[in-house]
């Protein structure tokens, strides 16, 4: 069998693999089996009237507080999880309730099992303590997604039950402020960087248009990374700006550096092309942290380097 040949044979395979699978958490009409969710996530599962399968829970387990008022969970802290059918398979969207010590955990099981993490944000001011909600989605195999939500959720609990109540730091040492060195980070992210009261900043511009007119810049597209701190121990923060295609490699990207997603949103409306932005914080030596840096423009880079290519 000739190569050609049996790679489209592996595709075909696998494709029926996943039509055949599809079709056993399918009910009749094509309509997901509740059931088949509810035991594969371990949570009820319920079927709206336009044939979605939802999962949901409540977050009862830490008491917060919005503007002084004790909240009721019923009234925003649920999680949830929606499934509709889909070509080969099925399609998810979420929304995680989660605290601050819980974003990365979630966010990682969310990577490890398949999911995309399509917004981090926040809901409340004045919460106590801080609430966030990391959306997620997914397409494929009906099984691989309700695990994937159970994985995520799972992390969730995990940290809860090992800290009942959320914490309110990363942990480890706490940089303290000195001279940075800025030669090795502009090295190792290969741009050059400005300095300002013992910080040492990055920036990296981008083009794009609004409402018609040429934005850059100067007004506001750009990826940048700030260094504080000392060599052998710094904080970085920072903000990405990507397009759709983008985010999910510069997430990872930016895990794979071990440095924290702390926002995923949209700064404008209407610009061409839509972008996104993720805003990031890390703690480690400047080497560690250009390097984790680095590992997310590489990625971005690529996404670029492929759509050129095709």
């Amino acid at each position: 069998m000739s190569k050609t040949r049996w790679v489209l044979a592996v595709g075909f395979i696998a494709a029926l693999a996943i039509g055949v699978s599809a079709a056993i958490w399918a009910g009749a009409g094509q309509h997901l089996d509740a059931d088949k969710f509810s035991q594969a996530a371990g949570t009820k599962a319920t079927t709206t009237k336009d044939g979605v399968v939802r999962l949901a829970w409540s977050r009862t387990d830490v008491k917060v507080t919005v503007d002084g008022m004790a909240f009721p969970p019923a009234a925003g802290l649920g999680t949830w999880a929606a499934f509709t059918p889909a070509k080969h398979g099925a399609m998810v969207m979420g929304d995680t309730v989660v605290f601050q010590d819980e974003v990365t955990p979630a966010m990682d099981a969310a990577f490890a099992n398949g999911l995309e993490v399509t917004g981090l944000h926040n809901h409340f001011f004045f919460d106590e303590p801080k609430v966030y909600f990391m959306h997620i989605s997914g397409t494929g195999e009906p099984g691989r997604l309700a695990a994937g939500v159970k994985a995520v959720w799972d992390a969730v609990k995990k940290v809860r039950a090992n800290h009942p109540q959320p914490t309110t730091s990363f942990g480890g040492k706490v940089p303290s402020s000195a001279i940075i060195s800025a030669d090795p980070i502009e090295k190792i992210l290969g741009h050059k960087s400005e300095s300002n009261k013992g910080v040492v900043k990055i920036t990296i511009a981008r083009d794009g248009t609004m409402h018609g007119v040429k934005v850059g810049g100067s007004m506001g597209l750009t990826t940048w990374a700030a260094f504080s701190g000392s060599d052998d121990l710094a904080a970085v923060d920072g903000d990405f700006i990507m397009t759709a295609d983008e985010v999910q490699p510069v997430l990872k990207g930016l895990r794979k550096g071990n440095i924290h997603i702390v926002a995923l949103h949209n700064h404008m409306v209407g610009e061409q092309p839509a972008f996104y932005f993720t805003h990031f914080w890390g703690k480690g030596s400047t080497q560690e942290l250009a390097h984790g840096v680095k590992t997310a423009l590489d990625a971005q880079k690529g996404v670029a380097t492929k759509a050129v290519a095709h």
